[in-house]
């Protein structure tokens, strides 16, 4: 009888030590989330544009740049030239688009802003194709930001993961059977 009160004892202890070190995981896994959302939201600021890396999805931009490279933007409130690479949003769409600065529009009223016509470096025509209906121009506001410095083909796991929207899944669930089943030493 003894021995079968101990070992219920046992388990009990190591039901409890099982919780705790499972509560130590998810707060773990918190601290490490948290973390990366803080870098995140300090390198906005500091660049001063709303999505500071950009991977490229396209073709469109080749030589210069390939489908998986990782662009680092910032935004100032210098003038756009041509020939700058810059990273646009369309209204009513969700994914940026890199492509140079092909011709600006100086306005004739003082109160305008300079408007920029984009193209894809390996595009034969320029975006107006692009834009929304009936906007042949894009708007300072429709900048996220200038390429200013790249890393090739880094970007390429962003890629698969929406190119095989199953894929995303199961490195989801990976890493959360890492992290339930990981011990600490």
């Amino acid at each position: 009888m003894q021995s079968v009160l101990s070992w219920f004892q046992h388990a009990r202890h190591q039901l409890k030590a099982g919780k705790r070190n499972m509560f130590l995981q998810v707060i773990q896994l918190g601290m490490i989330v948290s973390t990366a959302l803080m870098m995140w939201k300090g390198l906005v600021l500091v660049t001063n544009s709303e999505s500071p890396v950009v991977v490229v999805l396209s073709g469109s931009m080749e030589p210069a740049f390939y489908r998986g490279d990782v662009l680092f933007l910032t935004r100032s409130s210098a003038p756009i030239e041509v020939g700058e690479i810059v990273v646009f949003k369309i209204k009513g769409r969700d994914i940026p688009i890199v492509h140079r600065v092909l011709e600006t529009h100086y306005p004739t009223n003082p109160g305008q802003k300079v408007r920029l016509l984009t193209k894809g470096d390996n595009n034969r025509v320029d975006d107006r194709g692009l834009y929304n209906r009936g906007q042949f121009w894009l708007d300072p506001d429709d900048i996220i930001g200038r390429a200013q410095a790249w890393c090739p083909y880094v970007g390429f796991p962003t890629i698969m993961l929406s190119d095989y929207p199953l894929l995303k899944y199961v490195v989801l669930g990976l890493m959360g059977v890492m992290v339930i089943f990981s011990k600490e030493e």
